[in-house]
């Protein structure tokens, strides 16, 4: 049934930090997810507005790095990316943390990036459950749901391959 849907979507754009070894895990495992060969991997430190106009559908990541911060590649291209409008594209962002470590700002950089994407008009989809997780405050919670696909490997490493095809799966649908 997801082969007709894989076949009539658009190419997908699979932004992130290829120096953060961690980040590039779960990407991995997200394009192998998908089984799809219409994702594109491009890393974030080499992107460029006119990689982002290229396609339909976005999935972007980023670790939170010390107190709630984006790694310094995005702060890079955030202005930029800000400027774009991206009125009928749709966005998917997942994000590592660490809740234990960092409770009071879990997964932040997933709500910095939804903040960013939305003032460009794109479509925040992929949001998730904030269930299983124990975590005091996130930027990325919005009305109960994570705006995206939390990952904590330090304390959940047991759950990130069925969070990662349970997000994919989701997307398969809400990419359409």
């Amino acid at each position: 049934i997801y082969l007709n849907i894989i076949q009539a979507m658009k190419k997908i754009g699979l932004f992130y930090g290829t120096s953060t070894v961690k980040t590039a895990k779960i990407a991995v495992k997200i394009k192998k997810a998908f089984d799809n060969e219409n994702i594109d991997i491009i890393p974030v430190e080499e992107a460029w507005s006119k990689d982002f106009e290229v396609y339909d559908y976005f999935i972007v990541g980023a670790a939170t790095w010390f107190d709630g911060e984006l790694p310094t590649y995005w702060d890079e291209l955030i202005p930029e990316l800000e400027s774009m409008d991206l009125k009928k594209k749709k966005v998917a962002i997942f994000g590592l943390g660490d809740q234990k470590k960092y409770p009071d700002n879990f997964v932040d950089g997933i709500g910095l990036l939804a903040e960013s994407f939305e003032k460009t008009g794109a479509k925040i989809v992929g949001m998730t459950s904030a269930e299983g997780y124990n975590f005091v405050a996130s930027k990325a919670l919005r009305n109960g749901k994570i705006l995206g696909l939390a990952i904590d490997i330090e304390n959940q490493h047991g759950e990130t391959d069925k969070r990662v095809l349970d997000w994919v799966e989701q997307l398969k649908k809400e990419f359409n």
